[in-house]
């Protein structure tokens, strides 16, 4: 087992940075997953600690030991690829017990640790098919098969689950979380899926042009954004973003957007005091809009108004794409309203969890 460091690492690629001074310590037996929109450099980042990609500048260490110039065959890493590449002309055994035969394990040791990573992932029964005789989760658990029997310190997996359809996807989250607290193993994931990121991992690092924007668990990159990129990343929907000045009044403080005012709550005005008078972003998620009539009770709720245009039921959930006159936002509310395209609708805000950005730096204020 090992823990992983990054110390200032940078990755060009002639005058092109994918990775710029990444600085991180992975815990041994921790789950990190590193998280970003397409060509933000997270794959580089894991490609780097494989061996994959050398390094421009910075270390890496596993445990304690700088794998710069290690080769990747003795960083006793084990990864899975997007593609599962599997030898289609081999069995699910053979696929297996490949890379252990290529390092003369004995055989007896490589019966064992084959067999012993099938029991885990449910493959016993499947051992003689082919690759083309599996489904693409059966695939997968091979792929995930193949690096457990190699008894890594570090399990590396890049977007492992992008090929499945979304029900197995879920699945498959829930058995790599199990397969991870059952192997008591580091794992370092990545993919672009920001519900994989928040179910799985027990921090997620985000990253966006190559630049690391927050380390930190799924609840405080959900609660404290640091910047409005993570806040915009992170939950589904995004966040809606507004315009608004801070203005005092009537002995409170509140972010005017134009065609509506949220107040701010008592005990976070003196965070927002020095911004009164300019021009901040101010955040609501989807979830903390409500419809007037099914708000939750003894919220510090401000008003609102809009015109419907597009009503999305998702069964357990309504997400309503209203216009308030000057802006757009999403509202995730009670499946009892059941307003039509074009109808107005009243709403609240629960300003308690509303949040505020600088317009310039784009940082969050506190």
């Amino acid at each position: 087992m090992a823990s992983v460091t990054y110390r200032h690492v940078y990755k060009r690629f002639g005058d092109f940075t994918a990775v710029a001074d990444l600085s991180i310590d992975v815990a041994d037996k921790e789950f990190v997953v590193f998280v970003g929109p397409s060509g933000c450099g997270k794959s580089t980042c894991l490609r780097m600690l494989a061996g994959l990609e050398e390094i421009t500048d910075g270390e890496i260490l596993i445990g304690d030991r700088v794998v710069n110039d290690v080769p990747p065959k003795d960083r006793d890493i084990a990864m899975v690829f997007q593609s599962y590449a599997l030898y289609p002309h081999m069995s699910v055994y053979d696929n297996m017990a490949f890379g252990l035969k290529l390092r003369k394990t004995p055989k007896a040791e490589i019966d064992r640790r084959v067999k012993e990573a099938a029991e885990i992932l449910g493959l016993g029964q499947l051992l003689d098919r082919k690759p083309k005789a599996l489904s693409g989760g059966q695939r997968q658990r091979v792929a995930v098969g193949r690096a457990i029997v190699r008894e890594p310190a570090v399990f590396l997996m890049d977007e492992p689950l992008s090929n499945l359809d979304a029900k197995l996807r879920v699945s498959a989250r829930a058995e790599i979380s199990k397969l991870h607290k059952r192997l008591g193993t580091t794992f370092i994931y990545v993919t672009h899926d920001q519900v994989e990121a928040m179910t799985m991992g027990d921090r997620i690092m985000v990253i966006k042009d190559g630049v690391l924007q927050q380390i930190d668990t799924p609840r405080s990159l959900y609660t404290e954004p640091h910047n409005i990129f993570v806040a915009g990343f992170i939950g589904s929907p995004s966040m809606n973003f507004f315009n608004a000045t801070l203005v005092s009044e009537d002995g409170r403080l509140y972010a005017d957007a134009g065609d509506f005012r949220v107040h701010v709550p008592e005990d976070r005005r003196s965070a927002f005091q020095n911004y009164t008078g300019k021009e901040v972003v101010l955040g609501l998620r989807p979830e903390d809009i409500h419809g007037t009539n099914y708000a939750p009770p003894n919220i510090n709720a401000a008003p609102m108004e809009g015109t419907v245009e597009v009503v999305e039921l998702l069964g357990h959930e309504l997400h309503l794409y209203i216009n308030t006159g000057k802006n757009n936002l999403v509202a995730i509310v009670d499946t009892r309203m059941a307003p039509k395209v074009g109808n107005k609708v009243g709403l609240v805000a629960n300003v308690d969890h509303l949040h505020m950005f600088d317009k310039e730096s784009e940082m969050a204020i506190r």
